[in-house]
């Protein structure tokens, strides 16, 4: 994105007190939800076409630096992890996901579906849909996050497909695990 770039968005969804101020590197929010709603759409309108591939990246990015600076909120078991089932182990990675985000903000509800032949990773509390409507699926940051997660997990890249949007109008948005890529 670059520095102008995120200049551009910052300023653009109202955000200019962050340029070359970022927040303190902790849990604390910075942030409202409405306002981090107001990024993502920035960066959507800003890049075009493109807005929702950076957007995946910087989910796989966040998903990285959790793990790198925040591991202990995930819950991070390193090498137990990889004594699990392959299942077992993208659920694990599910359930830190949603755990951490709890432990961030209490007022987020997550939870792992596993009922099905798909696991799916569900919330009703959604920071980037927040205020915004749309006709199709607008959480291509989560898509990056869930996606880069399965990957640490796992060491295979698997499709995650997101079947429910709040933007959309349903009551949750839901992430299903599919096939592994090859």
């Amino acid at each position: 994105m670059g520095d102008n770039g995120l200049n551009t968005v910052l300023r653009t969804c109202g955000l200019e007190r962050f340029i070359g101020n970022f927040p303190p590197n902790n849990l604390e929010p910075a942030i409202q939800t409405s306002q981090y709603a107001k990024f993502n759409e920035a960066i959507e309108v800003f890049y075009g076409r493109g807005g929702k591939g950076i957007l995946r990246r910087i989910g796989k990015a966040s998903f990285q630096y959790g793990v790198r600076e925040q591991s202990a909120l995930l819950g991070v078991a390193g090498v137990a992890i990889k004594l699990l089932p392959e299942r077992q182990r993208i659920k694990f990675i599910l359930n830190g996901m949603a755990d951490a985000l709890k432990k961030s903000n209490s007022e987020v509800n997550a939870w792992v579906d596993d009922s099905n032949d798909k696991l799916a990773y569900i919330e009703s509390t959604c920071a980037i849909c927040h205020s915004r409507h749309s006709t199709e699926p607008i959480c291509h940051l989560y898509v990056g996050s869930i996606t880069e997660a399965v990957l640490w997990a796992t060491g295979r890249e698997f499709v995650i497909i997101e079947t429910h949007c709040m933007a959309k109008g349903d009551e949750y948005y839901r992430f299903e695990v599919g096939e592994a890529r090859s």
